[in-house]
């Protein structure tokens, strides 16, 4: 029996400077990856130098599992936010990341950079420029250590020419173009969306989610609540562009299928343009980046943009003018963006049995700014401001999420093993609730909600005195989600989300929705508990929807007959999209009736007396339910699960675990509530961290970043003065990408006999024949690493 399973990746992509060309190879290798998984999912031929080989990976491991690859959380910061922008565009819209070759060596050039004003001008502003700076590019050259270690004469000369040029431009002012840029990889992106196009590498009913770190030059007011006084204002400088496609949707048996037009798709490219030119904002190199860098260029190009006014409702906020906000580089406070990531995973679904990684693209460990040239010297004057305004903020490690991570894993341990121990018991308690006579007539969704009601008040009364603190934190949830989902919708400010919130539990007790023990009654549909619920917690049904799914999956990993794993499946999908509406409830974007919603909220915050503010919040209580629509979204997902029932496809032992299973949970979430809280909402996967870099990586060649790498010299800025230091980057950058994602998907399916080392003799050996004709530069590397190669293969052949 072939095991299903899933290999899920957050990639986070830290800052680098030049060495964006190595991350841009790396994330390039990665997509040849996604594309032979997906191709292997569609039964489609693998193309395109190592995507083949990445399928073979995959047919063997698919002798005993089958393995999908798949990438559905990305975050990045200054360069590796850039690079995160270009990858999410080849996944979910199936662009090609060939064309981005040309943009990284032609178009990432000092020259091609430079802002026309800052040029080097001639006559006697230049020659008295060159007298003061000529010393300084000297300097910089020496220290760094950059020249010396370039053995082409060639490639010396151009650094040294480059490099004098660059200091003798304009002095006190960035030096490169931010227009330049944003021109850029608009360009990089049509010639995306020219390329050779493919299906969209995100598997059905899962979007993908990209975040970018930028810093606001001027920041944001915040209030931030306090004892005494009440609240205290400072400003917030970390902003953080947050992008989401919705799901991929295919009907079952198709390869294609329908495609809806993702977030992430042509429409949004302006928003994506500022996301990726702030982020890449290197302080003192480039300019801050503004929203009119973006409307310059789309007037250039004759085009509207016509999200703009959302974009900046939803996250271009300030105390200034959108025009006014001004963004520098991502890194400069969050270099290392774990953050986002650990949220997003946290609420994702699983298709299969999962293997949830975050892989993090760090191109040069250990080695920061001009930390290393000072080496052994007391901090001086200059020193000390440029480390502590530059270089240490962005070399902070990541200890606190690697423990944050560990510390997730570790309660979805505990949770596991708690509901595991549990189910003999529910198994019991679902039998006294039901009878055995429930599965002698046909399930019904009538029968079946009556039965879910029925068995929701036996959970209640069974778990006894534990009941109560269960029932208090749930509605309290409840309550504090409606109040951040009404106070964002009406774009209220800290003291008015704490009006709103009392004014909402003020509500909740006059409709006796404390009064919790009536659930426990003979009609516990008319207590106020019982209806609050029903009209408000989404969290409860979103809970449900996945510990079933997980169930749905171990069922699908047992069973050896293909019909019903196949029926399963599709069981799976489909309810997937049902929990993509529950999900979308929760987003602001997704709600209609937003103009009544706020009005409602406006009138709970002008009522004077208690008793008219009970009367206003109840009716905006009300009015959110009717646009929330629960009560339909849980008779839908009845529906499916009848029509399962009824499907001669299921064995009779299946359909009834999944009826069981699909009723008995809320005997479960009494025990996971309490126990994971903030956590519960998300799945029971463990997370794993990888890395790739440099160091990581030594089959072809041993020393990490400074024996591979020569963007790291010239404080990380070397690579835009080479374009054949960066053909040296981007090819390692293949081949180190290569031989740590061989590691990471055989590390998936430990049990799986296959050796790593043919493996990556092959993918590497397709990635130099397919770039020695593009790379003219670099002729002795790769003379030097076909020598390696060869003899590696000869010593595996023995």
């Amino acid at each position: 029996m072939i095991h299903q399973k899933e290999l899920r990746f957050a990639i986070i992509c830290y800052g680098g400077v030049s060495l964006a060309v190595y991350m841009h190879a790396v994330t390039k290798e990665l997509w040849k990856l996604l594309k032979a998984s997906e191709a292997r999912r569609s039964g489609h031929a693998a193309e395109g130098d190592s995507e083949p080989h990445w399928r073979g990976l995959l047919d063997a491991i698919g002798q005993t599992t089958d393995l999908a690859v798949i990438c559905d959380v990305m975050t990045g910061a200054s360069a590796g936010g850039l690079n995160a922008v270009l990858l999410s565009n080849a996944i979910t819209l199936g662009h090609d990341m060939e064309p981005l070759r040309e943009m990284w060596l032609v178009d990432a050039d000092v020259e091609n950079l430079l802002d026309p004003e800052a040029r080097p001008r001639e006559g006697v502003s230049r020659w008295l420029s060159a007298f003061y700076k000529e010393p300084v590019a000297w300097y910089a050259a020496r220290k760094s250590g950059s020249l010396a270690s370039v053995d082409v004469p060639e490639v010396r000369a151009e650094v040294a020419l480059k490099l004098a040029g660059f200091v003798r431009s304009r002095w006190f002012e960035p030096p490169f173009s931010g227009d330049v840029l944003t021109a850029m990889l608009d360009r990089a992106m049509d010639a995306m969306a020219a390329g050779d196009r493919g299906p969209p590498l995100i598997p059905p009913g899962l979007p993908l989610d990209l975040h970018v770190t930028v810093t606001d030059y001027w920041g944001v007011s915040a209030d931030l609540p306090i004892h005494s006084p009440a609240s205290v204002q400072e400003r917030e400088h970390r902003r953080m562009f947050a992008f989401s496609s919705p799901a991929v949707i295919r009907e079952p048996g198709q390869a294609d299928g329908m495609i809806l037009p993702p977030r992430l798709a042509a429409g949004q490219r302006p928003e994506q343009l500022l996301a990726a030119r702030a982020t890449a904002s290197f302080p003192g190199a480039f300019p801050p980046a503004t929203i009119l860098e973006v409307d310059r260029l789309m007037a250039k190009k004759g085009e509207d943009w016509p999200g703009r006014a959302a974009f900046i409702d939803a996250q271009l906020q300030s105390d200034r003018p959108p025009e006014a906000v001004q963004l520098i580089d991502g890194s400069v406070l969050n270099n290392a963006p774990f953050g986002p990531a650990i949220a997003a995973v946290r609420t994702r679904p699983a298709h299969r049995d999962v293997d949830r990684r975050f892989i993090y693209i760090d191109p040069k460990p250990g080695i920061g700014g001009v930390v290393d040239a000072l080496e052994g010297r007391e901090p001086g004057f200059f020193t000390a401001i440029l480390r502590a305004l530059a270089d240490i903020p962005r070399e902070q490690p990541i200890r606190d999420s690697l423990e944050a991570i560990n510390a997730l894993s570790a309660r979805i341990r505990r949770m596991r093993t708690v509901t595991d121990a549990m189910h003999p018991a529910v198994e019991a308690a679902i039998q006294r609730a039901i009878g055995r006579s429930f599965f002698l007539f046909s399930v019904s969704p009538a029968r079946l909600a009556k039965a879910r009601s029925r068995i929701q008040s036996d959970a209640a009364r069974e778990a006894g005195f534990a009941f109560g603190a269960y029932a208090q934190l749930k509605l309290r949830n409840v309550l504090d989600d409606t109040a951040q989902m009404l106070g964002d919708l009406a774009g209220l400010g800290f003291e008015a989300r704490g009006k709103l919130r009392d004014a909402l539990g003020d509500a909740a007790a006059a409709r006796g929705a404390y009064a919790h023990d009536e659930a426990l009654g003979r009609q516990p549909e008319s207590c106020g508990y019982v209806r609050l619920l029903r009209q408000l917690d989404i969290a409860f049904r979103v809970r449900r929807l996945r510990f079933f799914l997980r169930h749905l999956t171990a069922g699908i990993a047992a069973t050896s007959d293909p019909v019903e794993r196949d029926r399963a499946e599709r069981l799976k999908a489909r309810l997937h999209l049902v929990t993509g509406p529950f999900e979308a409830r929760r987003r602001l974007a997704s709600l209609p009736d937003r103009d009544g919603l706020s009005e409602a909220v406006e009138a709970v915050l002008q009522a004077r007396e208690p008793e008219s503010r009970v009367v206003a919040t109840s009716q905006a209580i009300d009015r959110l339910a009717g646009v929330l629509g629960l009560s339909a979204l849980d008779a839908e997902a009845d529906r499916i699960l009848v029509e399962a029932a009824a499907d001669e496809g299921f064995g009779r032992d299946m359909r009834r675990d999944l009826i069981r299973s699909w009723l008995g949970f809320p005997f479960y979430d009494i025990a996971i509530l309490p126990l994971m809280q903030e956590d519960a909402d998300g799945g029971f996967e463990e997370l794993k961290v990888d890395r790739i870099s440099p160091d990581d990586a030594g089959a072809l060649r041993d020393g990490g970043t400074r024996a591979c790498l020569k963007g790291w010299q010239l404080n990380a800025f070397a690579a835009f003065f080479s374009r054949a230091y960066r053909e040296n980057d981007y090819l390692w950058g293949r081949l180190h990408a290569a031989e740590r994602l061989v590691d990471i998907v055989l590390s998936a399916v430990p049990d799986a006999d296959v050796d790593p080392r043919p493996w990556k003799a092959r993918i590497f050996r397709a990635i130099l024949t397919a770039e020695r004709p593009h790379l003219d530069r670099i002729g002795p590397l790769f003379d030097e690493l076909e020598g390696v190669l060869a003899q590696w293969e000869q010593q595996a052949r023995h």
